[in-house]
């Protein structure tokens, strides 16, 4: 599976900047959930990209720090359960 099949769609339109993004929690019911969104340059992919659930919590770590160093940007939002409510 390629991981940058969306990104590659739209580079090839003349998109420069394509968001990832992904969240992490339970939902409304149980707490806060905890969104991130990142950019990252067309030319600079981070290896080992994947699903942040289904990576063990030392490869997140290690992600996490090439994340922070090498992209163009990076944002993350939480919006706990009466934020979601309204």
């Amino acid at each position: 599976m390629d991981l940058l099949a969306y990104e590659k769609k739209y580079w090839k339109k003349g998109l420069v900047n394509v968001v990832g993004i992904d969240e992490a929690g339970r939902g409304p019911l149980a707490g806060p959930v905890v969104a991130a969104c990142v950019v990252l340059y067309k030319h600079s992919p981070i290896e080992g990209f994947n699903d942040s659930k289904k990576l063990s919590p030392k490869k997140r770590d290690k992600l996490f720090d090439l994340i922070i160093e090498n992209a163009l940007d990076v944002s993350v939002g939480i919006a706990n359960e009466d934020d979601i409510d309204k």
